[in-house]
């Protein structure tokens, strides 16, 4: 239970560093918003306890990155039903398709996961059947990691610097709601209790 505005920073990292750690926490995979209003369900690969960087994956070939190149602006939204609070932090972001985030989270990447980047065609690209664009080969089975290798040029991480948390947990009396803000990542937060 959050008592004070100035220990929402640490239980909204709490609460995401758990979401990391289980796929079966209800925030592994939050809604992402961009600032052209597009959005999707994206899993939760990793936070920072600064808040500076929540990190998701996605394929370089993708529009949102294409989008999100012009217009960084994000809104990241998750709902615990158990904890019964809402979270939706706004940031911005920027596409890592090379360098050491790029690199690491590749290498902790599973080769199930990575099969993913093997795509013949980008994400969103018309295509005469459903179904995944993979290669015939490996429609139906775990590639190697070598078969993998050739995916890495499709990889990018989205990583997202949270500059405002928006926080409301409900409950019979109304609910609870705070929203704080800072000018970058490392900057003070600023903000408090709001109505609900």
């Amino acid at each position: 239970m959050v008592e004070t505005t100035d220990a929402l920073p640490a239980e909204v990292y709490r609460q995401l560093a758990a979401a990391v750690a289980s796929r079966r926490h209800a925030m592994h995979a939050p809604v992402v918003a961009g600032g052209d209003g597009d959005a999707r369900v994206m899993v939760l690969r990793g936070v920072d306890p600064a808040l500076a960087a929540l990190r998701f994956h996605t394929d370089a070939r993708a529009p949102k990155v294409a989008a999100l190149g012009v217009d960084p602006r994000v809104t990241v939204l998750g709902y615990d039903p158990a904890a019964r609070v809402q979270m939706r932090l706004k940031g911005v972001a920027r596409i890592e398709r090379e360098g050491d985030a790029a690199d690491a989270a590749w290498a902790a990447t599973s080769t199930m996961g990575r099969r993913c980047y093997l795509a013949l065609r980008a994400p969103g690209v018309a295509a005469a059947t459903p179904g995944a664009s993979l290669p015939e080969a490996l429609a139906a089975r775990r590639p190697t990691t070598a078969e993998t290798a050739a995916g890495r040029l499709n990889f990018a991480v989205l990583l997202v610097s949270v500059l405002t948390i928006d926080w409301l947990r409900l409950d019979s009396r109304g609910g609870t709601r705070a929203v704080l803000q800072r000018a970058e990542p490392g900057a003070p937060w600023h903000g408090g209790w709001v109505a609900p």
